[in-house]
């Protein structure tokens, strides 16, 4: 004998099945979803740690030979102390230029999993309709 069904819970027992495998679809689809935004963000990354290094090792390379170029060019000149502190200037803005580089790209690395935060706010506004 089947006692849910005599008493009417076999209607909700299968509604409550059928909510958790949808859920569990969801769960699946949304992991799915953030594995490929993950391989997203990681190509990016990868991309910016390459790019900083060659731009970092090329820019203290020619930097200093610019910066050797300019010490030579006034060196018997009463300019020369002018020339260090034109040269220590200019290391400092290229410095300061790179670290205000280096905050805008951490900020807009900050929203990484656009996509899935998207779908994670939607599901909980849904739940939360439901409810």
């Amino acid at each position: 004998m089947n006692w849910l069904a005599l008493l009417g819970l076999d209607v909700m027992v299968a509604r409550w099945r059928v909510a958790a495998i949808e859920g569990a679809i969801a769960v699946e689809d949304r992991m799915e979803l953030a594995k490929l935004e993950w391989q997203d963000q990681k190509r990016y990354i990868r991309r910016v740690l390459v790019l900083a290094m060659a731009v970092a090792g090329l820019t203290v390379v020619s930097m200093v030979m610019v910066s050797m170029a300019v010490l030579i060019q006034f060196w018997d000149t009463p300019y020369r102390s002018v020339a260090g502190w034109v040269v220590a200037g200019v290391w400092l803005a290229a410095w300061l230029g790179l670290l205000v580089a280096l905050l805008r790209t951490v900020q807009r690395a900050e929203d990484g999993f656009p996509l899935t935060r998207r779908e994670l706010a939607q599901d909980w506004r849904d739940i939360k309709d439901m409810l």
